[in-house]
């Protein structure tokens, strides 16, 4: 084989979203664009805030010197020190630019922090539903993700079933609100049940379980929801995000890790983390963005058409007869799969030029996600299409 088994093996568990890409390009060039519903890639389909334009603007015009030049590893500390403003005022704490590195996005700074406090063995907790990707960055660093599934009704933190699956292997537990891909928000009064779950068994164990909260919709949210701040709740608790959905700049790989400011062990976490930023090969956070987001930290985009395309959605599926639970933020839906197999329902749902992702690509079997970061006039199109799958699937609305 030209490439390590396990690698091959995770592209197969891993490719749903490309494989129905693949597809899709296929009924494109058969019936048409137009005539094919695809709602399976998590792109933001807004465009940044105009914010974002006068800054890109500004610094075009107003070139710093040096603008382009290597920085410390943790990145600029101007750009920093907003980032921590922001967080500050969140949540009550005194949190600085020494609690910040910024990162290639979401998915660089959770590398970072795995690599970071990883030994070889230890155990990383997975909720299900899961981002997939989570379970390669966990092996990236030789950990073992553990999945455990949440409320299976409502998608809400089980903490029963956390308290069942920690060993004292167990070195951290990721979270995502609102998730990918349930969009549902977990409220603070989960959080701190956690939170206290993990101080008793940190006292007992004298061991440091973190908390890493992956926070990259956090700003769209729904019906005045929000999402809390970690930092009160859970003393090790670490925040990674990006701005690629709250600017719509997902090209642009710019995010950050923030540590809370209460963890015993925060500047050797710092250094540790500032260490591997550096060694991993991200090195720093592309120059201009750290530039450009430094006085973006308070803007975000209209969420309001992602609004309106989730009630579209939710109200017309639920009327055929579509289990789902309505997201709290985000830009998914989960609905239950009318077959017991999930992927027998995308594949079926493919005759009705309707793209979609089976839950088993998200740790959920029985599950289906529906991305409506898309046109609006394709989703009012899919309807008929969404109607008959409804039908051929037994589906009384």
């Amino acid at each position: 084989m030209a490439i390590a088994t396990k690698i091959a093996g995770f592209i197969s568990r891993s490719s749903w979203i490309r494989k129905m890409f693949e597809e899709g390009e296929i009924l494109r060039r058969e019936f048409g664009a137009d005539n094919v519903y695809d709602f399976t890639l998590g792109n933001p389909n807004v465009e940044p805030p105009e914010a974002f334009y006068r800054e890109l603007l500004s610094l075009a015009q107003h070139p710093l010197p040096g603008m382009h030049s290597y920085m410390n590893n943790a990145g600029y500390t101007e750009t920093r020190a907003a980032v921590a403003a922001k967080l500050a005022k969140d949540s009550g704490l005194p949190v600085t630019f020494e609690h910040v590195v910024m990162t290639c996005g979401a998915g660089g700074a959770l590398n970072v922090v795995l690599k970071t406090i990883l030994n070889p063995g230890d155990e990383v907790i997975v909720l299900a539903p899961y981002f997939v990707e989570y379970t390669s960055y966990i092996d990236n660093h030789g950990g073992v993700p553990v999945p455990v599934w949440t409320d299976r009704d409502t998608f809400q933190l089980d903490v029963d079933a956390i308290e069942r699956a920690l060993t004292p292997k167990t070195r951290a537990i990721i979270v995502c609100s609102p998730n990918n891909p349930t969009g549902v928000i977990y409220p603070a009064e989960s959080l701190r049940k956690l939170g206290d779950l993990l101080e008793k068994t940190q006292q007992k164990t004298s061991r440091h379980i973190y908390v890493i909260s992956d926070e990259p919709y956090a700003r769209i949210t729904y019906d005045g929801k929000h999402v809390p701040n970690i930092f009160p709740l859970i003393e090790n608790s670490v925040i990674v995000t990006s701005h690629s959905k709250d600017l719509a700049l997902p090209g642009e790989r710019i995010g950050y890790l923030a540590i809370n400011p209460r963890m015993p062990t925060a500047m050797q976490f710092m250094g540790g983390a500032i260490y591997c930023n550096r060694v991993l090969g991200f090195v720093n956070a592309p120059a201009l963005m750290q530039r450009l987001v430094a006085n973006l930290q308070d803007e975000s985009v209209d969420i309001e058409p992602y609004r309106s395309k989730r009630d579209l959605l939710l109200r017309e599926l639920t009327a055929m007869g579509f289990k789902v639970v309505k997201p709290d933020g985000a830009f998914y839906l989960f609905p239950a799969s009318p077959l017991a197999d999930d992927v027998a329902f995308i594949k079926l749902a493919q005759k009705h030029r309707i793209l979609l992702v089976p839950g088993s690509g998200f740790g959920a079997p029985g599950f289906f996600r529906i991305a409506y970061c898309v046109d609006m006039g394709m989703i009012e199109r899919s309807l008929p299409a969404w109607r008959a799958l409804a039908q051929e699937t037994g589906l009384k609305g």
